[in-house]
């Protein structure tokens, strides 16, 4: 057993194999550790090393592609399993490959998981509620519960300082945005729409929050004022998302090309053409994005320095839904994390990517 890149050990195939089966006569309880069940393998296409984390006999699900669910310092990361009673979050140790069950909910929103600034506690939506738990003790508390006669739509997120999260609510064909309170659960209402309103993304530094309206992209600041339509986009969870600086947002046209807008002066410039690209996300300083093709024929993790502007093969995800892959980097620009259901149940798969990007620094 050696450390790999980011603290991650890395096993022989001989070490792998004389582990015991991982889950087996366990029942899951929160607070429960379960033993590594990574298994090592070279891509078929391009021969890069990719590690599958999580084991396929059970589903497995990365958040939304915006959703902060890595640690800042990359120790850890947060991700949802079936191998419980129902579907619940999971915090996966990147040293030890040890997975611990956070949760014991009745409706866990995969796509919700979201951690919380100092990286103590997180947040996630269980059937009609909002709640937080800290890492120490795990006792769960309901900050907001969504009203009778709505239900949750599709997208959560926390701001940057923790102190308001976005949900989205639907109504039948009607949608509405909520900004809520983190340490009072005060609760104001956004924007409705007869339509679709989906993955809103709290702006960093300003008080303002990014939302999908049917297929535009659309900002509303956090008093409900001035809500304008920035551009139109080729809606996903992984379409859109701010720069770190929160001065300008990179998204998907429908025309495959990948574009940068400002808002505060609307100012829109193309960054380059673009395959398939079925999502996006950036590393921490925004020079590199990583794509999920949603090509059939080459279902590829696709990298694009954005200075050169070019597209790099880094390894097959054969998602059935490329959608639902949801690439994103560790915090130091070395490795991806992805979701794939290519081997049966959907998994949480890594590749090294520090051959081809410089290492980045942390969040402090």
């Amino acid at each position: 057993m050696t450390q790999g890149t980011d603290g991650m050990r890395t096993f022989t195939r001989r070490a792998f194999l004389s582990l015991p089966l991982a889950g087996a006569a366990f029942a899951a309880n929160k607070g429960q550790t379960f033993p590594i069940e990574g298994v090592r393998y070279a891509d078929p296409s391009t021969e890069f090393p990719v590690e599958r984390l999580t084991d396929p006999k059970y589903s497995s699900y990365w958040p939304n592609p915006y959703a902060r669910a890595i640690a800042r310092k990359g120790v850890f990361f947060l991700y949802s399993c079936d191998r419980g009673e129902g579907m619940q979050a999971f915090r996966y140790e990147l040293r030890s490959g040890e997975s611990k069950q956070l949760t014991e909910a009745k409706e866990l929103r995969t796509e919700t998981l979201h951690l919380l600034p100092d990286d103590r506690a997180f947040a996630y939506v269980d059937g009609r509620s909002v709640f937080v738990a800290p890492f120490a003790g795990l006792r769960e508390r309901e900050v907001y519960r969504i009203a009778d006669g709505w239900e949750m739509g599709e997208g959560f997120s926390v701001s940057g300082d923790g102190i308001y999260a976005v949900l989205a609510e639907k109504q039948g064909a009607k949608s509405r945005l909520r900004l809520i309170g983190m340490a009072k659960g005060n609760v104001t209402t956004l924007v409705e729409h007869d339509g679709v309103l989906a993955h809103p993304q709290a702006r960093p530094r300003r008080a303002s929050v990014l939302y999908q309206r049917d297929d535009q992209l659309c900002l509303i600041n956090y008093d409900g004022q001035n809500n304008i339509a920035l551009a139109k986009i080729h809606p996903s969870p992984g379409a859109v998302l701010w720069s770190p600086d929160g001065r300008t947002v990179q998204y998907l046209d429908p025309g495959s090309a990948m574009r940068e807008v400002t808002p505060d002066t609307r100012q829109d410039r193309l960054i380059a053409k673009t395959s398939q690209f079925a999502n996006m996300s950036r590393n921490i300083d925004g020079s590199v994005f990583v794509a999920a093709s949603r090509s059939k024929a080459q279902p590829f993790i696709l990298l694009m320095v954005r200075t050169v502007k070019r597209e790099l093969a880094i390894c097959e995800h054969r998602a059935s839904e490329p959608a639902n892959v949801a690439p994103v980097f560790s915090p130091t620009s070395q490795r991806i994390y992805f979701q794939s259901d290519r081997d049966g149940k959907p998994a949480i798969y890594s590749v090294v990517v520090d051959k081809f990007i410089e290492k980045t620094e942390t969040e402090s």
